[in-house]
């Protein structure tokens, strides 16, 4: 089979197209005719070699057709989706025409996906798997609650924006590039404010919930945002990997504030089953129009350096989804 390999460490240029062997079956494991798949931060770190865990062929999320399943939880042919845990990092991943998954971490489409072109459903897992967990695990949000996201503009927020807003929740979005408020607003946001330092000084009010996309560079200013009560999930790194600098807890956090954290590499995991999140419910929304999960744009199987130039450049403004003939 053709897959997209990490030659060394560095540039878009090291993704290479090679011939390589197809997975086996095995038991336990699904393996996935990819039809497509998107491009996620996580897979410009691995290549670049500032990730911990990856594999020659990265890719952490695809949607396809089951080829085979040894141990019969989804017969062949069946539309799916495969959403982290270890893909790309410890198995090999879904830049390639094949691709074998654990089955913990593989999930039917359900029929509305027959609705709906390949790119359109490579755009939705892993965001909204994502996503829903952050909002409705780790943040509890509910009806008429109001939110910060921070990132709103990255796929992962526009995601959490059209999940949040169509739960009824109040939503407030940062974005780094003023001339994008207008894609916010558009999916139903009430307030946008550009991202930036010291954002609790500009915007002195309280919220419910904050999911916190920039990372670790604004994590401490997010925490100053929420009422007594409240919480904030950490989900994203567009600032950066760099570690928060002498965090401490007991001088820089208010009392009765919520900490947490979500990666979708616990997706899988007995506390993080991806039976919980409601996908096939989320293809039926997107389905039937009241989700607007289109990607930003779509890409050929050879063309994967250029979508991970537009992604370290920041230049994306969506999802970018890649498809495999």
């Amino acid at each position: 089979m053709k897959a997209i390999v990490i030659e060394q460490f560095g540039g878009p240029e090291s993704l290479v197209i090679k011939d390589v062997p197809q997975p086996e079956p095995a038991m336990g494991y699904v393996v996935i005719r990819v039809k497509a798949f998107g491009v996620n931060h996580a897979e410009m770190h691995m290549r670049k070699g500032e990730w911990a865990e990856w594999m020659p062929i990265s890719g952490i999320e695809c949607v396809g057709t089951v080829a085979a399943c040894p141990s019969g939880e989804f017969a062949e042919g069946t539309l799916v989706a495969s959403v982290m845990g270890g893909l790309g990092r410890t198995v090999n991943g879904s830049y390639a025409e094949f691709t074998k998954a654990k089955v913990s971490n593989v999930v039917a489409l359900g029929p509305a996906a027959l609705k709906l072109p390949w790119d359109q459903l490579g755009a939705i897992p892993e965001s909204y798997a994502t996503a829903w967990t952050c909002l409705f695990r780790n943040l509890d949000l509910s009806k008429g609650q109001k939110l910060l996201i921070r990132g709103g503009t990255s796929a992962f927020g526009r995601a959490a924006i059209n999940l949040a807003v169509n739960a009824g929740v109040h939503v407030v979005a940062t974005t780094r590039n003023e001339s994008r408020a207008v894609q916010l607003t558009v999916l139903g946001v009430e307030k946008v404010v550009t991202e930036g330092p010291n954002l609790s000084e500009r915007l002195p009010e309280k919220f419910d919930a904050i999911l916190e996309l920039v990372g670790n560079s604004t994590i401490l200013d997010s925490l100053k945002m929420v009422h007594r009560g409240g919480r904030v999930c950490l989900a994203g790194f567009l600032g950066g990997l760099a570690p928060i600098p002498d965090f401490n807890p007991l001088l820089q956090m208010a009392s009765g504030v919520h900490f947490s954290f979500f990666g979708s590499f616990a997706f899988g995991m007995p506390e993080f089953p991806l039976s919980d999140v409601p996908l096939q419910e989320v293809v039926k929304m997107v389905a039937d129009g009241k989700l607007n999960a289109k990607p930003w744009k779509v890409f050929k199987f050879e063309d994967i350096s250029e979508a991970h130039r537009l992604m370290e450049k920041s230049e994306a403004q969506g999802k970018m989804v890649v498809l495999v003939d």
